[in-house]
């Protein structure tokens, strides 16, 4: 009877134990239909991050594109910054100060030209100029273009090794002083995984920019640089 007695505790500890170990694997797990993730390390719940880009064209600005990484370092936002080759040369430490703070920097052409069917060699041309010109400053090799006006030559992304990035949300800032005008679109426009297209050559631009900036992030909006949108 000992014996049996003894059989019986054991076959409870063991069933006690096992139970213990499936509720804490099931407490790792993933519910899919809620989009919920449960860690059991410290019982967080969190959300799926909703993403988006915010991109800025034409610079840098020597002004107004300092006062706007000012304002992204201070909300914690990191951005990509489409820079022409000449600006680029003016004022190499705003370039560096992009790096250093997380940004992505990618080619916008050396003189902001527009590709047509009669310019293709100095467009290129122009490309691996401003690469040259990045390169130098940040020590690392440029993947991602933004051609001026959307005008683009497929063949280039195999000669050059580069991705062009367009965009899925313009709220026409450069043609605007309106900065209420200039938010209002940006926030009413914006979903996830778009990618929002600035400039930082401007002061109500950029100042439209953070004001967007911090009602999206009230929205629970995640900014992140291009290549998570395009390639997560």
């Amino acid at each position: 009877m000992k014996k049996i007695l003894t059989a019986i505790l054991l076959f409870d500890m063991a069933a006690g134990l096992l139970f213990s170990y499936l509720y804490g694997m099931r407490s790792r797990t993933v519910a899919a239909d809620s989009g919920i993730v449960k860690v059991a390390e410290d019982g967080l719940e969190a959300a799926d991050v909703k993403k988006i880009a915010i991109t800025f064209d034409d610079g840098p600005h020597p002004c107004y594109t300092e006062q706007l990484l000012d304002g992204l370092k201070k909300r914690g936002v990191v951005a990509t910054f489409f820079v022409t080759g000449e600006h680029a040369e003016l004022h190499p430490e705003v370039i560096e100060r992009m790096k250093e703070e997380g940004h992505l920097v990618g080619n916008h052409t050396y003189s902001h030209i527009q590709l047509t069917k009669s310019n293709r060699d100095v467009f290129k041309e122009e490309l691996i100029k401003t690469n040259e010109i990045l390169k130098e400053i940040t020590g690392e090799e440029v993947q991602y273009v933004r051609p001026p006006y959307g005008s683009w030559d497929k063949s280039f992304e195999k000669e050059l090794n580069m991705f062009p990035v367009l965009w899925t949300v313009d709220p026409l800032d450069w043609c605007s002083k309106n900065v209420s005008c200039i938010t209002e679109k940006i926030v009413s426009k914006t979903g996830e995984n778009d990618i929002i297209l600035m400039h930082d050559y401007y002061d109500t631009s950029v100042t439209a920019a953070l004001k967007a900036i911090d009602k999206l992030l009230e929205e629970g909006y995640t900014f992140v640089t291009v290549e998570e949108i395009l390639f997560d």
